[in-house]
């Protein structure tokens, strides 16, 4: 299953992140277990992240597409927020691809 929500997750997921003005990095691949896998969404602040959040997951393709198909592929799932105040985090720039690092750092950004 892993293999295929990655395919879906590149193909449809981080452009419609990209669309909005979330950021994504990853995913990474879990080294000890062949089903998990890790990304991070990164938020211009804590302020943006539930408009953010809310504008994919309550948008067309999630409600229409993704959702059905995604949802029975994850067994669990895990946010863990995290803050960056030293932009040691290199996100891609918006529209370049995932996991492609950006030039220069962004500071005072926040992930999940």
């Amino acid at each position: 299953m892993r293999a295929r929500f990655i395919e879906i997750f590149l193909s449809k997921a981080v452009p419609a992140h990209d669309e909005i003005g979330m950021k994504i990095l990853g995913p990474f691949l879990a080294v000890d277990d062949p089903d998990t896998l890790f990304f991070m969404r990164g938020f211009p602040d804590m302020a943006s992240r539930d408009p953010l959040k809310a504008q994919f997951y309550e948008g067309e393709l999630w409600k229409q597409e993704l959702e059905q198909v995604v949802m029975p592929m994850l067994e669990k799932y895990e946010v863990t927020l995290v803050e960056d105040p030293g932009g040691l985090i290199r996100w891609p720039d918006v529209g370049a691809g995932a996991g492609l690092p950006a030039e220069g750092r962004q500071h005072g950004r926040t992930a999940e």
